[in-house]
């Protein structure tokens, strides 16, 4: 649980800072919203489609060599980022690196911690992912300030180092969960097959675009109403602060409430809060926005290994949630391209945040039967 907690500070607090070097990556490569958001959807496409290899790898290797490997991926690919001259060059090195490095080390640990828990799942991995939202809180105003200071490569270069250790050290305190070999998994294809899989891969597709936006967007939204470098980079941070609390809270409200029932809730919350954007004018509103979204986004991220579990079981989870997330794999790399192109040729923001909030609620209403066919079952066998 420790090494979750501080794989994913790392990882995410670096990947979600990517706003913060939206705006002086554009101005030094002449690049508009849709080219430079294209370099964050390649890296969140490579992390989530890479899922499933490293699940498998996981499942049958263990997590320490797998997140050792994202280790070295993700800090060679943010030094090799600091040394393109061309945006093109950012599209391989930054989003082969800490697509990687995420892909290696997110899943093969979720998954490991979802089989060392099984009372206290949804509280344990509440805790683990935490580590998302301390890190965007903590690594997203840190890095707008090292680009203020020393200019967006030499950023980069400290970020990768500092990432490189942290991981290192996750993988030395990562252990395979002693459930892995108690039972024989079921095969993943049979699993892919069941409507309730395919309900889960559909809504994720949809509510997915809400979580990478404002990663993307927020920070060049707010410098564009004269809010500060730092300040609007720090919006980001509020999301971060918000989703640990949601992580947290809604982790340990999972253990005492229908996991399902609390799963859709937090996906309809999400698409809603874009409704506070879509209104906002000042730096308050939009930091009401960042905390209603962080904690439906954190209570999504987290209920999601859980509600998996809760499917379809613990063994093999980690392929299982490697596919799953392929669905997020594709949502972040149409998503905030499709919204760049809007914004830039409407001039506004309203039309792509609308398109956001649809899709998410549309999430919500795909959601509505899922659990049904194993409730009634169970039903059936219980007369």
């Amino acid at each position: 649980m420790v090494a979750g907690f501080l794989a994913t500070f790392t990882l995410f607090g670096v990947a979600y800072s990517f706003g913060a070097f939206f705006r002086p990556m554009g101005a030094e490569f002449g690049a508009d919203r849709e080219a430079i958001s294209a370099v964050f959807s390649i890296t969140a496409f490579l992390y989530f489609m890479l899922g499933p290899v490293t699940g498998h790898l996981a499942d049958r290797f263990g997590p320490r060599l797998v997140v050792l490997a994202g280790a070295v991926a993700m800090g060679s690919g943010l030094i090799a980022t600091a040394c393109t001259h061309h945006l093109w060059e950012a599209y391989i090195t930054y989003g082969l690196g800490v697509g990687i490095g995420v892909a290696c080390c997110y899943v093969p640990l979720v998954s490991a911690i979802s089989g060392w828990f099984l009372r206290r799942r949804n509280t344990a991995l509440g805790i683990a992912v935490s580590g998302i939202g301390a890190g965007t809180l903590a690594v997203a105003p840190l890095a707008a300030e090292l680009i203020r200071r020393f200019g967006w490569r030499e950023a980069y270069v400290i970020l990768g180092v500092g990432a490189t250790i942290l991981l290192m050290v996750c993988a030395y305190l990562s252990e395979p969960a002693p459930v892995e070999n108690q039972a024989r998994p079921a095969k993943l294809g049979y699993t892919l097959r069941k409507p309730d899989f395919i309900l889960l891969y559909a809504a994720s597709m949809l509510w997915s675009i809400a979580t990478a936006i404002p990663f993307v967007f927020l920070t060049p939204y707010a410098q564009g109403r004269g809010v500060g470098q730092v300040a609007a980079a720090a919006l980001v941070g509020v999301i971060g602060f918000a989703s640990t609390a949601g992580r947290l809270g809604l982790g340990v409200l999972g253990d005492r409430m229908g996991i399902l029932r609390l799963y859709r809730t937090c996906i309809l919350s999400l698409g809603l809060s874009y409704a506070i954007w879509w209104s906002a004018d000042s730096w308050a509103a939009l930091a009401l926005f960042a905390l209603a979204m962080g904690i439906s986004y954190g209570g999504a991220v987290t209920l999601t290994p859980a509600v998996v579990a809760e499917l379809f079981g613990t063994q093999g989870l980690g392929a299982t949630l490697g596919a799953l997330y392929t669905s997020s794999a594709i949502a972040t790399l149409v998503g905030p391209p499709l919204c760049g192109a809007i914004i830039d040729h409407t001039g506004s923001y309203g039309f792509a945040l609308g398109f956001t909030l649809a899709s998410t609620v549309a999430a919500f209403f795909v959601l509505l039967p899922l659990g049904m066919a194993r409730d009634f079952h169970a039903e059936a066998a219980a007369k």
